[in-house]
């Protein structure tokens, strides 16, 4: 009986033993190349020679740089993070930048190989069908799309009733909310607006002050041009329950006819110290006041970034996707306020569309610097929870940039100038190309002086990590400020490498 437990004992330790070997010998092998400093790679497995085996993926991944129309090695590794990469050879895709082509597989070594050819990236040609079939094809999709969302809409209209039978709210079926949508202000007559000044001239708008009704005010005015910008913005703040501390006062919109068209505006409550792009160029704040402009903005984009249901409405999450200096205001009382929603993105559940792309013509030059990775790498579908988490990365540069200008984190020292993020690196003039190198292929992200803390370190390198799964989100981020109450430089770890 001994004998046969102990028998029984050495097979089950064979087969764990044989299993664990199976599953060493399992582990993805790739060909290992870095030009460029990229500790993230390295560190993702053990590296012996030009091989490197994975402990966290199956992908392999490959960047090569366009030389002259020719693609040379820039960095070959595993990935760094699980991701679907069905491909056994390692087709290259142009990146956003064109100059970077990227591939993944997963077979042992496979992106050592690159296979791609400019004529790669032209689209295939296929057999034209004939017009007939085209006019049923195309009829049949949108008899379908308009059945979804009338289902869509009739389902949002039953439950609304549900939740609150006594409402007198109307609804259109073209109506895009799932909630009793109401405009929430009535349209301003320009002309009793006196404008007072120019503040800002920009590509997709202008911006000036003027009075009206007794009270400064703030002018939004978009050219004929950019109409879907304005009422992309119209849309945001005119969501049920977008009321909040920490957005923007909105007070209503309107629009004027000249020679070249209507021009539109969005007008706002003034606030007495412009940007916060603005206000950090011109002060340098104590560390309760950085603290302060931290936690206003973190709350206003957990806020955004909320699905809030209350009293039969709701307001769906909202993805800024246009985070700078520039879009956030200064109030009084030392608190932000975000504004500028013309590029933000509602993420409604019971909506249907196309998805979208991430273009460079949907940012303005001042939020070129704020841009993530995952929306530098391009082709984004903005119908996922990703761009809020692109939001958080240009929030961490946002803490960075306010944190930069707070005197009590450089005690004995100067405060350095107050400069946008890699503006130090890559100058005020930077390039898209010039920017995706860096911080997409390079890993780069603004330098922390050495002799911050580790807790403020932690913070912002959890919301500026690579992978948009791995970041902070906002609630968290605002959670993390708030165990920063002590009117003291945070805990000092001088050995820490910025």
């Amino acid at each position: 009986m001994i004998q046969r437990w102990w028998l029984l004992v050495l097979t089950v330790v064979s087969i764990s033993s044989s299993l664990s070997l199976q599953n060493a010998i399992q582990k993805r092998q790739c060909a290992f190349k870095l030009n460029t400093l990229s500790r993230k790679f390295a560190a993702l497995g053990n590296v012996s020679g030009s091989v490197q085996t994975c402990e966290h993926t199956n992908c392999c991944v490959g960047y090569f740089l366009l030389v002259d129309g020719r693609p040379e090695v820039d960095q070959l590794a595993c990935d760094y993070v699980e991701k679907s990469c069905p491909e056994k050879t390692c087709i290259g895709q142009s990146s956003y930048s064109k100059r970077v082509i990227k591939c993944a597989c997963n077979t042992d070594l496979c992106n050592a190989k690159l296979v791609w050819s400019p004529a790669a990236e032209e689209p295939p040609v296929t057999d034209s069908l004939p017009l007939e079939m085209i006019a049923v094809v195309v009829i049949g999709i949108l008899v379908a799309v308009s059945l979804g969302l009338v289902a869509a809409r009739l389902s949002c209209m039953f439950q609304q009733r549900k939740r609150n039978p006594k409402s007198s709210c109307h609804h259109s079926l073209a109506s895009p909310l799932c909630s009793c949508w109401k405009a929430t202000t009535s349209e301003i007559d320009i002309s009793k607006i006196e404008a007072q000044q120019i503040v800002a001239t920009g590509h997709f708008s202008a911006h000036w002050k003027g009075l009206y009704r007794g009270s400064t005010v703030a002018v939004k005015v978009f050219p004929p041009s950019r109409k879907h910008r304005f009422l992309r913005e119209k849309e945001v703040y005119e969501l049920p329950l977008m009321k909040h501390a920490a957005i923007a006062h909105f007070l209503g919109t309107g629009g004027k006819t000249g020679t070249d068209g209507t021009s539109w505006f969005v007008v706002l409550r003034s606030t007495d110290h412009g940007s916060l792009h603005s206000f950090l160029s011109e002060h340098t704040n104590n560390w309760m006041m950085s603290l302060r402009l931290c936690r206003s903005l973190s709350l206003g984009l957990s806020f955004l970034h909320s699905d809030l249901h209350q009293d039969g409405l709701h307001k769906p999450p909202v993805a800024h996707r246009n985070l700078s200096g520039f879009s956030i205001l200064v109030k009084v009382d030392g608190t932000c306020a975000l504004c500028d929603f013309e590029c933000s993105t509602i993420l409604r559940r019971c909506s249907w569309r196309f998805p979208l792309q991430t273009r460079s013509e949907d940012f303005q030059r001042s939020s070129l610097s704020y841009l993530s990775p995952e929306v530098l790498e391009g082709s984004v579908n903005l119908s996922g929870s990703w761009c809020l988490q692109a939001d958080v990365y240009g929030l961490a540069l946002l803490l960075w940039e306010i944190f930069m200008r707070c005197s009590d984190m450089f005690e004995g020292g100067e405060v350095p100038v107050h400069v946008v993020p890699y503006e130090s690196e890559l100058g005020p003039n930077m390039t898209v190309e010039q920017l995706t190198w860096h911080v997409l292929h390079q890993e780069q992200r603004p330098s922390i002086p050495q002799h911050w803390g580790s807790d403020m370190r932690a913070l912002l390198m959890e919301c500026w990590e690579p992978d948009p799964d791995a970041r902070l989100t906002a609630p968290c981020v605002v959670d993390r400020l708030a165990t920063f109450e002590s009117p003291h430089i945070p805990s000092v770890s001088p050995n820490v490498v910025g």
